[in-house]
């Protein structure tokens, strides 16, 4: 079982010349987005994926070979007891996040795990307090928040150049539910959580605002719609964001009981207001995740569809459109762009960011209880959590809600 006090013996960096071991990773999942961190992670270079688990041997196996992995399990328990691994992705479905977080703590092992962390505030508490108490370094995929323009615009906003932040206002859309056919485990609650839109996408815009304007949402007023009551299920299986054609497909009627939309009023804790829409039936919008920060001396607004670009807004000059280049950035986020001007860097690199901050994290023996961590962790995805608590309890009780998200540290 790791503690804080290990971290010593865990570095794994260069010494006295010498090269040592790689850091040994296992994944739990291969969907969507297992593969995504497989990939990311690759690219660093210090990291080895060593092993992934599966629901079945078979399916383990297959996707191993797939993707070139040397260990196959279909039983992720068992690749807890692996003693090589020192890092588990928790790329599974909403509703065994925290049972699988839980257990990978548990195990020793420092966890990347997907959001949300759990199903509501009160377990997503529980993995905090139980990461800090074994020591264990904890990160949440909130990517977006490591695009280098984002990075780029959060030195911007710290450093005075837009003034005070007095509104802050975006979306995040896609389209790819659209239709009454499209369908997917995120629409059962059992599976997906009791929020759809708001925890999948939304938390992703809350997060990426909160780390950009370095403030926290405190209070939420929100209105959620399920804009397709029913949908048509194929009896079968279609992966998310497949290109599958619909033809000779037979469907059952399914009742659907989350949301497809929501727009929330959001207050900051420094006063601060801002709003923002999230929608998943929304035609064209593929994955746009966008925000307008509007300061008292200029704004700033930023879209994930058109990452390398960042307008920025003045009322007495010329607006601006900043190409992401590292020579223009402010020094504290010039290590997050990694090529010249031109040469765009999008949503893989976003992700690879994040995998390198937590893998540089363990590399040089940091502390997570007394060093700052340069990615989401736990704590983030714990306060994700609690705000989709309070929207949800808005939207029933159709009045202003506190977010309840207490932070200490329990060990």
């Amino acid at each position: 079982m790791t503690s804080a006090h290990s971290w010593v013996n865990r570095k794994v960096r260069l010494e006295d010349g010498k090269q040592m071991e790689k850091i040994k990773v296992g994944i739990i999942g291969t969907g969507f987005i297992g593969p995504t961190h497989i990939e990311a992670i690759r690219r660093l270079g210090f990291v080895d994926v060593v092993a992934l688990a599966e629901t079945s041997q078979e399916q383990a196996e297959r996707k191993a070979a797939e993707l070139g992995i040397p260990k196959a399990y279909g039983d992720y328990r068992e690749m807890l007891r692996d003693s090589e691994i020192q890092v588990v992705h928790n790329c599974t479905p909403n509703h065994v996040h925290f049972a699988i977080n839980k257990e990978i703590i548990l195990a020793g092992k420092h966890v990347i795990s997907e959001k949300p962390l759990a199903m509501n505030s009160e377990e997503s508490a529980e993995l905090l307090a139980l990461a800090q108490k074994q020591g264990v370094v904890h990160g949440v995929n909130f990517n977006y928040r490591q695009h280098a323009s984002v990075q780029n615009l959060r030195a911007k906003i710290a450093n005075g150049d837009l003034g005070k932040v007095n509104l802050v206002h975006g979306s995040y859309l896609q389209d790819w539910l659209l239709y009454e056919t499209d369908f997917n485990w995120r629409l059962a609650p059992e599976v997906g959580g009791k929020s759809r839109a708001v925890a999948d996408i939304g938390s992703h815009w809350c997060d990426t605002v909160q780390f950009v304007t370095g403030k926290k949402i405190v209070e939420v007023f929100a209105d959620l719609a399920t804009v397709i009551p029913v949908r048509k299920k194929a009896i079968g299986s279609v992966a998310t964001f497949s290109t599958q054609s619909t033809e000779d497909v037979e469907y059952e009627d399914v009742s659907i009981n989350t949301e497809d939309y929501a727009s929330v009023l959001v207050r900051f804790e420094d006063g601060s207001r801002g709003v923002f829409t999230v929608s998943q039936v929304s035609a064209g919008r593929k994955n746009r995740l966008s925000f307008e920060i509007d300061g008292s001396e200029s704004s700033a607004y930023w879209n994930q569809e058109e990452p390398e670009k960042l307008w920025m807004g003045h009322r007495d000059k010329p607006n601006e459109i900043l190409l992401a280049d590292p020579a223009l950035f402010a020094p504290e986020a010039r290590s997050a762009i990694h090529h010249p001007g031109g040469h765009n860097e999008g949503w893989p690199d976003a992700l690879k960011n994040m995998m390198l901050n937590y893998y540089s994290f363990i590399r040089d023996g940091k502390d997570p209880l007394k060093d700052q961590a340069n990615f989401a962790t736990f704590e983030d995805g714990h306060i994700s959590m609690a705000i989709t608590d309070a929207i949800l309890e808005s939207h029933e009780q159709q009045k202003w809600v506190k977010v309840q998200a207490k932070k200490e540290v329990l060990v």
